[in-house]
C-alpha cells in the first residue's frame, strides 16, 4: 500500500504544529516518511510528551525517606516496612470514555493494573474518580452506566478489589467526562522492575495479546479538543480483554522469579512506538525492531498501524538471551504470545523494518528527551469576588437537599457494581471513608483514598490545589493511617489559554506545597489536558490520591458512632460557606472564595488524632457540607441519631479546613479535651449520638427518613 503524501493537512491531523514538523524536518534533514510522521505525532503529542506541563511537573516534591521510586516509572514506590513496598499510578481515560464509556472505562483500568504489575508488583486494589455532566443532559446516564460497568467488568474479572472512590456531577463536564483509574501493587523491595534497557544486542520480546488495529492514534486523540467529528474517533478507542490481563499478569509474575527480565514496559499510550523508545532512551540504546515477527490478529497491517496500535494486554521486555527457552515456556504455559520482534543497538536509532523495506530510521533520544518543551504563558486566576448573602434555610431541609443530591447521595449504586472482596483482604466496603487493604502475613494494613473538590479549584487553583491533598490526609488520617505519598492526575482543559494554564499553574503550586507540609510526596501521576468540547473547558480537577500505612491493627479507627457517644468537634470553624456544597446544591450558586487551607494546622490536627486513636470511637474528617454532613453520615452508618446544638448555618454547613468529628464515650471525651490542650488543638463538645432522629439546632427529622433519601438519591437520578 501506498504511503500518503505529507501535506500540511496530514500534518496538522497528527496533531503536530507548522513549528513542530519543521523542528522535525531539522531533527533528520529530509521529510519522514508517513510511518515516522506516526512515531513523531505519538511521541511528541501532550498524552506522551508533557510537553506543557513538564516544566512546572519539576517542581513538585516526589522524595522522602519513605520513597524507593519516583516520578518516572511506570508507578510509583513507596516502603511499607518488613522489606515490602506498595507500587501506585493514577491515569486518566477521558477521552476513550466520552466516546466509547464501556471500553474506554475497562482499558482505563487495564492500563493502569499494567502500569503496576510490569514493575513485579501484584495488584491489591484499584479506585476511580468520575466526573460527569449534569443528571438531566441526554448523554449522562448514558455515560454513568457505560464507565460504572467499564470499571466493573474489567476490575471483576481481572480480580482486583475496588476499594473507593468518587463521583461527581457537573455541567462543565457535560461534553466530556473524567475517568480516572487508580492502582496499587504489593512487591518485595528489592525485587522491582524497571523499564531502562541495558546491553547492547539484547533480545526485545513482545509478550502479551496480538496487535490489531483498535486504539490506533488513540494518544493523538487524546491530547486535542473536541468537536462535532466527535463519532468518528470511536476507532480510536482500545478494546480490553481481562481474562487476557489476568493471564499476562501470571505470567510476567512467574518470568520476573526466574531472572530472565533486564527491562519490562507495559505497551500503553502509542503502543509499541513509547515502549520501544521509552525502553531504549532510559538505558541510552538504539532499538531495531522487526515488525514482520509482531504478532498479528489482523491481515495486512501497515508498519504504520502496527507502531501505533493500542491493542491492550501488551508487553515489551529487554531478556536475557541465555534464558530465552525458559522465558518462552512460560509464556506457551499461559497461551500467550512470545516473539523476539528486535534487538537493542549501540546507536542512537529506532529503526523499524517490515518486509525488507526500512520504514523508520530515527534518533531515538529525539523522540523522548528532545520532545518539545513549552513555557506556555500564563496569567493568575483572578481574586473571587465576595460572597453574596446567604438567605436563611432550615437546617434540616438544606442537609435533604445535599443528601438527597447524586453529588453526596450514597453511592451504593456504583460500589455494588464493583468487586470490592475479591482476595479476602478488603477491610470494610466503599462508602465509609478510606478504603483500607489487610497485608498478608504481617500486621499491616495500607489505605487508599483520592480527593478533589473542582469548585474550589476553580475559584483559587493554589487553595484548591492544597485542599485536595489535605482532604486526602484528612481521610488517611481518619482511619488511623500514616498518610506516605500522593500520585496525581490533573484533568484541565486547553493548555494554550492563558487562563486554563494559570489555573494548571495554581493547583501545582497548592500541590507541591500541601504535600511538602503534610510529608506526602508525589511518587507518579498524569497529566489530562485539551479537556474540552466546542471550546468549553471542564472545571480545573487536579485529582489526588494518597496512600497510608497502618503498621498495626491496634492503630486503626475503624468503629461507628454510637447511642450515648459526645461529639467532638476538631479543629476551628470560622464558617466559611464560599464555593460550599450549600451553596452549590441548595441555592444553585457558585460564589465566592474557596477556603483557606492552614497546613500547619493540618499536620497538627492530623498527628493529634493518630496519636489519640486509642480514645477515638468512630472519626470522620469534614469536607463538603461540613459538620451537618458530617454528622448525619456519621450516624447513618452508625445507626443511631444524632443532635447537634449549632443552629448558625454558617457552623453547621460552614467548609472550613483541617477539621474532624469524633464519636467516644465520656471518659475519652474529656482524655481527648486534656490531650487538645497540651497539643495546642482545637475540640469543642457539638453535640451527642442517640435516638431516632436527627435534631440540627431546633429541627428535626427521623433518622429513617434521612436515611431512606440519603440511600436512594443516586439511583433515583441516574439508575
Amino acid at each position: 500500500m501506498q504511503d500518503p503524501a505529507i501535506t500540511p493537512d496530514l500534518i496538522a491531523a497528527h496533531g503536530l504544529k507548522p513549528d513542530e514538523y519543521e523542528r522535525i524536518l531539522e531533527i533528520i534533514g529530509r521529510e519522514p516518511t508517513f510511518t515516522e510522521l506516526g512515531i513523531f505525532s505519538a511521541m511528541w503529542n501532550e498524552h506522551c510528551s508533557y510537553k506543557s506541563s513538564k516544566k512546572w511537573l519539576r517542581t513538585l516534591p516526589t522524595e522522602g525517606p519513605q520513597v524507593i521510586c519516583g516520578p518516572g516509572e511506570n508507578a510509583g514506590v513507596v516502603d511499607i516496612g518488613d522489606g515490602q513496598a506498595i507500587v501506585f499510578k493514577m491515569e486518566s481515560h477521558n477521552h476513550p470514555s466520552y466516546i466509547e464509556p464501556y471500553q474506554g472505562a475497562a482499558t482505563g483500568v487495564g492500563g493502569i493494573l499494567r502500569d503496576v504489575f510490569t514493575m513485579g508488583a501484584r495488584p491489591i486494589a484499584a479506585m476511580n474518580s468520575l466526573s460527569f455532566g449534569e443528571v438531566g443532559h441526554p448523554k449522562t446516564k448514558q455515560l454513568v452506566h457505560g464507565v460504572v460497568e467499564g470499571v466493573g467488568g474489567y476490575g471483576n474479572c481481572f480480580g482486583v478489589p475496588t476499594v473507593g472512590g468518587e463521583v461527581r456531577f457537573h455541567p462543565a463536564y457535560n461534553g466530556n467526562c473524567l475517568v480516572n483509574a487508580f492502582a496499587a501493587g504489593l512487591a518485595d523491595a528489592d525485587k522491582i522492575f524497571y523499564s531502562a534497557a541495558s546491553g547492547v544486542g539484547m533480545p526485545v520480546v513482545y509478550l502479551g495479546a496480538k496487535t490489531g488495529r483498535d486504539g490506533v492514534g488513540g494518544a493523538t486523540m487524546a491530547s486535542a479538543e473536541f468537536d462535532e467529528t466527535i463519532e468518528e474517533k470511536r476507532p480510536t478507542v482500545q478494546v480490553g480483554d481481562p481474562f487476557t490481563e489476568k493471564r499476562l499478569m501470571e505470567a510476567c509474575m512467574e518470568l520476573m522469579a526466574t531472572g530472565a527480565v533486564i527491562s519490562i514496559q507495559d505497551m500503553g499510550a502509542a503502543g509499541l512506538t513509547c515502549s520501544a523508545v521509552e525502553m531504549g532512551d532510559k538505558g541510552g540504546l538504539g532499538i531495531k525492531l522487526q515488525l514482520d515477527d509482531v504478532p498479528q490478529r489482523e491481515t495486512n497491517m501497515t508498519a504504520y498501524e502496527m507502531m501505533l496500535s493500542e491493542s491492550q494486554e501488551r508487553m515489551l521486555m529487554v531478556l536475557k538471551p541465555e534464558l530465552e527457552a525458559e522465558a518462552r515456556a512460560v509464556f506457551e504455559k499461559w497461551d500467550l504470545d512470545f516473539a523476539i520482534v528486535g534487538e537493542t543497538i549501540p546507536e542512537d536509532r529506532f529503526l523499524i523494518i517490515h518486509g525488507n523495506d526500512v520504514k523508520a530510521d530515527l534518533p531515538l533520544s529525539k523522540l523522548s528527551s528532545s520532545a518539545p518543551e513549552y513555557d506556555r504563558p500564563w496569567v493568575p486566576t483572578p481574586a473571587a469576588g465576595a460572597m453574596a448573602d446567604v438567605p436563611a434555610v432550615d437546617p434540616i431541609d438544606a442537609l435533604k437537599a445535599l443528601i438527597g443530591s447524586p453529588n453526596y447521595a450514597a453511592k451504593q449504586w456504583v460500589y455494588e457494581q464493583y468487586d470490592t472482596q475479591v482476595m479476602g483482604d478488603s477491610v470494610r466496603t466503599p462508602g465509609l471513608g478510606a478504603g483500607i487493604i489487610r497485608i498478608h502475613g504481617t500486621e499491616k494494613s495500607v489505605a487508599f483514598t483520592s480527593d478533589v473538590t473542582p469548585r474550589y479549584v476553580k475559584a483559587n487553583p493554589v487553595e484548591g490545589g492544597k485542599q485536595a491533598v489535605a482532604e486526602t490526609y484528612r481521610n488517611l488520617t481518619a482511619v488511623g493511617a500514616l498518610p506516605l505519598a500522593t500520585t496525581d492526575n490533573l484533568n484541565f482543559g486547553n493548555p494554550e489559554k492563558p487562563e486554563i494554564m494559570g489555573q494548571f499553574v495554581g493547583a501545582i503550586q497548592g500541590i507541591g506545597q500541601a504535600v511538602a507540609a503534610l510529608d506526602m510526596p508525589i511518587v507518579s501521576g498524569n497529566v489530562s489536558l485539551y479537556n474540552e468540547t466546542d471550546g468549553k473547558g471542564i472545571l480545573p480537577t487536579p485529582t489526588i490520591c494518597a496512600v497510608g500505612l497502618i503498621a498495626s491493627p491496634d492503630l486503626a479507627i475503624l468503629g461507628a458512632a454510637k447511642a450515648g457517644n459526645v461529639a467532638l468537634l476538631v479543629g476551628d470553624t470560622a464558617g466559611h460557606l464560599g464555593q460550599s456544597a450549600l451553596l452549590a446544591e441548595v441555592f444553585k450558586r457558585e460564589d465566592g472564595d474557596a477556603p483557606h487551607v492552614d497546613l500547619a494546622a493540618e499536620k497538627r490536627n492530623g498527628d493529634f488524632i493518630r496519636a489519640n486513636h486509642a480514645l477515638i470511637g468512630a472519626c470522620t474528617d469534614l469536607s463538603d457540607g461540613g459538620l451537618a454532613l458530617a454528622a448525619f453520615e456519621m450516624a447513618e452508618a452508625g445507626k443511631t441519631g444524632v443532635q447537634i446544638d449549632e443552629a448558625d448555618m454558617a457552623q453547621l454547613f460552614g467548609e472550613d479546613q483541617a477539621r474532624y468529628l469524633i464519636a467516644c464515650d465520656f471518659d475519652a471525651a474529656e482524655a481527648l479535651m486534656a490531650a487538645a490542650a497540651k497539643a495546642g488543638v482545637s475540640i469543642k463538645t457539638v453535640g451527642k449520638f442517640g435516638g431516632d432522629s436527627v435534631k440540627l439546632g431546633a429541627t428535626q427529622a427521623p433518622l429513617a427518613d434521612l436515611a431512606a433519601l440519603y440511600r436512594g438519591a443516586f439511583e433515583a437520578a441516574v439508575g
